[in-house]
This record gives structure tokens, sequence and C-alpha cells, in this order.
């Protein structure tokens, strides 16, 4: 098993550590600080998003920027409250079950869950440290991913990316149990340790034949997802994610994660909820999900670098600040810790 796990991880760089497929590509990022003379070049690229939307910014700061009706009905929830406050605010915003969870400051779908009862809402409570939102499930059946960028001084951008997502899932024969499923898919050879903490009162079920079991609810690439290009989709998109850039004004540079009904619906502006709009440090999704080697993703990356510096350069010739080195690393330092801790969380909480 052991063989197999590393054998996997040698042959899907997907899976490798970001910061080994990024290390050949340092010296491009330290020449961007060079020129602009500053660690953190990229701050101005989303001039209403904090540290960019690199890395560390809130939700609902996001949200508060889109239009309306263009996202999920959301409440916001400090831990400080108590559980029965949490349940007023939910009979006050006439949420039902089920619905969904996440951290506010949150990345990589640590924590998100879907909640189906009050005692998993209980659990979610007592284990979140940090604010987290309560938001409407979006039923809609595709998930994707939009990859735009605009120039501040131009009406139109250019999408570069479109992918869908699909779940980490296994299928039942009526035979295996859940774990034996689990320890037969290659995909899930290297996260075998989460998948006991996650799903231990099922590992021993027998899933009936033709069941699908959903393996991990994020739908994120770390967090299992498979990405799957739509490249062949892009012709009609644009004119959306143009009205979407312009009506927030600064947003220019970064990823939307959206649930929609189909691509022709999305292409018409319709039936879709934005997820998430990732700023600066957003990955370009379809240099996974189109087959690429790794030198051909690396290339996708510096691509995007380069349009990020242009888009932050110009945003701050026209008065934008990069940020000062020591407000920067504080505040990724900050970052990270909040990260750390919600991993360590999301691996030893079954929900």
């Amino acid at each position: 098993m052991n063989f197999k796990k590393t054998f996997y991880k040698i042959t899907h760089w997907e899976t490798w550590p970001y910061r080994v497929k990024y290390i050949p590509l340092i010296p491009a990022w330290l020449w961007y600080c060079l020129r602009s003379g500053s660690w953190w070049w990229f701050t101005p690229s989303n001039p209403s998003l904090t540290f960019g939307g690199f890395e560390g910014e809130g939700k609902k700061e996001m949200y508060d920027q889109l239009p309306p009706d263009t996202y999920p009905k959301s409440i916001y929830i400090s831990p400080s409250k108590s559980f029965d406050e949490v349940l007023q605010l939910i009979s006050l915003n006439n949420f039902l079950y089920p619905f969904a969870v996440k951290p506010d400051i949150g990345t990589m779908g640590f924590m998100f869950r879907k909640i189906d009862n009050a005692d998993q809402l209980k659990k979610y409570h007592s284990k979140m440290p940090s604010d987290y939102i309560i938001q409407e499930l979006i039923t809609y059946p595709l998930e994707v991913s939009v990859f735009y960028y605009r120039f501040p001084n131009a009406q139109s951008g250019t999408i570069t990316g479109f992918i869908k997502k699909e779940f980490l899932e296994v299928k039942g024969d009526g035979r295996s149990t859940l774990w034996e499923l689990i320890q037969n898919y290659d995909r899930v050879q290297f996260r075998l340790d989460e998948m006991k903490a996650k799903h231990e009162h099922k590992l021993n079920d027998a899933i009936p034949a033709g069941e699908i079991y959903i393996l991990s609810p994020a739908l994120n690439l770390s967090r299992g997802g498979k990405l799957v290009s739509l490249e062949h989709e892009k012709d009609g998109l644009l004119n959306v994610f143009d009205d979407l850039s312009n009506y927030t004004k600064q947003f220019y540079y970064g990823r939307y994660d959206i649930k929609c009904t189909s691509v022709e619906d999305l292409k018409e502006g319709k039936n879709f909820s934005i997820l998430e709009y990732n700023g600066s440090g957003a990955e370009p999704h379809h240099a996974y999900g189109n087959g690429n080697t790794l030198w051909q993703a690396q290339k996708i990356f510096l691509h995007h670098w380069k349009i990020l510096y242009q888009i932050s350069k110009y945003n701050h010739q026209h008065g934008t600040h990069y940020w000062g080195f020591n407000r920067g690393w504080k505040f990724l330092k900050a970052a990270r810790k909040e990260y750390n801790m919600l991993k360590k969380i999301d691996a030893e909480t079954e929900l």
C-alpha cells in the first residue's frame, strides 16, 4: 500500500505540495519584487480586497461587493455567540436544514461542511474557534471555476480558464465496505488518515450497489476534487464576467467559483450563484484540468503572474500603494496561523 501511495504521488504532479511545484518559479517572483520595489507587489491588484485577495481576506468582504442575488444567502457567526443565539439567528433569517457552513477566513475547503440538523451544527459551533458563515445550500448540479482578468483602463477583460469540478467519491458494489472502497481508490491513497477521521461511523458499512458516496463535501482540488476542462465552452461567457467585474469596480484579477444549472444558463447570466471570488492568490485551475505536464502548468502560472504584475503596477501608479513589508508580513503570518489551525481541526472533525 505504501508503494501504491508513493507511486501515485510521483506520477501525479498535481498532488505535490505547492512549494515543490513553485520552487522553479521563485526567480520570476523575486524579479517582480525587484521591479516593483515591494515584497508585496500584488497587493494593488484588487484594491478593495485586503492584501489584494492573496490570502487571509474574509468572505464577507468579498460578498459585500458582489451584485445582490449573485451569491448565497448568508449569516455571519462569531464563536463568542452562545449556541442559543446561533439558533435564534437561524430562525430570524428563515434558514432551513440542510445548509452549508464554512470559515469566513478560510482556504482549501477546510471546515466546509453540510449541516443536516441542530446536533451537527452544535458540534461544528463548538469546534470552530473563529468566525464562520452559515449559508444556504446551493443545489445547482454543476460547479465551475472561471479565471478572469481585466486591466483597470479597459471595459472588457479576458477569460483564461474554464473548468468544472467533480466530487471525490466512491461507488458502492453492494459487497465492499466503505473502507475497502476507499483503500482501493487510487486518488485517495495519500489521505487515508483523513478519510478514517471523517467517515469513522461509516467505515464498516457496505455501500449499496450503484450508490455514490461522497468522501469530501468540498470540491477544492486540495480536498480531492477533480478538475475537468471546459475550454471548448468559453465562448459566450465574457459578457457575464465583464458585467461582474465592472459592477465591483475593483475586482481585476482572480477566479470565480460558481454553482449553476448549466453552462448555457451561466452564459445567459441566470441560475447561478457565486460561492467565492479568489483574488491575487488564486491559482488558475485550468493548469490542472487540461492534462498538462508540470512544465506546461508552470508556463500558465508565469503568464498569470505577468498579468498580475501589470495590473498591480497600473493600480499602484494610479494611487493604490503597495503594502509595507512589516504590515504584509504580520498579516501573512496571522493568515498562515489561521490556515494551520483550520487544517488541524478539519482533519480531526467527523461531520
